[in-house]
């Protein structure tokens, strides 16, 4: 770790990558903040911003804000060429149209599901990143009510069908 006065830098040992900052006396940089999971809004990011000038953080905070886990629209399935029980999904979340491959069996054409996206932190602590699946590139993941961690989520496997009347691109909110 680094110390900048009342900001802390924490990287791995190993690989030198940054895990995170924690901000000392954060009462004195911000106001009105709630406790539990905060979403971090412009104001907020240009707040910390300004608590690591203060501070003399040598670093300029980028985060991006956009929305990770989204209502996505599975606009085509394929049999996975290499997995029986795996299907190469294409799945417009509004701004574009991402490539997924997904194991769950219902999985179909024509729903609308949850995507979390590259860059996505899942409840259980797993980073959303680009990967190949037997050979097939991937680019986020169509959730289960499970993976989500929604209360009385079923038992059985698959991912969570959303209502048609979702609007595809629109953040979904857990």
């Amino acid at each position: 770790y680094e110390t900048f006065h009342d900001v802390v830098k924490i990287m791995d040992e190993q690989t030198k990558e940054l895990v995170g900052y924690n901000i000392f006396h954060a009462s004195h940089y911000f106001r009105d903040l709630p406790t539990g999971k905060i979403k971090i809004t412009e104001e907020l990011l240009e707040n910390m911003r300004e608590a690591f000038q203060q501070n003399e953080v040598p670093e300029r905070l980028t985060i991006d804000l956009s929305p990770k886990f989204v209502v996505g629209y599975i606009k085509a399935v394929q049999a996975h060429q290499n997995a029986d029980k795996l299907k190469v999904c294409q799945v417009d979340v509004g701004e574009e149209e991402l490539q997924i491959v997904c194991g769950a069996p219902n999985v179909d054409k024509d729903q609308k599901v949850v995507v979390a996206k590259v860059g996505a932190i899942m409840p259980s602590g797993l980073e959303i990143k680009p990967t190949q699946l037997r050979g097939v590139d991937s680019f986020g993941m169509i959730c289960s009510q499970k993976e989500l961690g929604l209360p009385d989520a079923p038992k059985e496997k698959g991912i969570y069908v959303l209502p048609d009347d979702k609007k595809i691109g629109s953040e979904f909110e857990f």
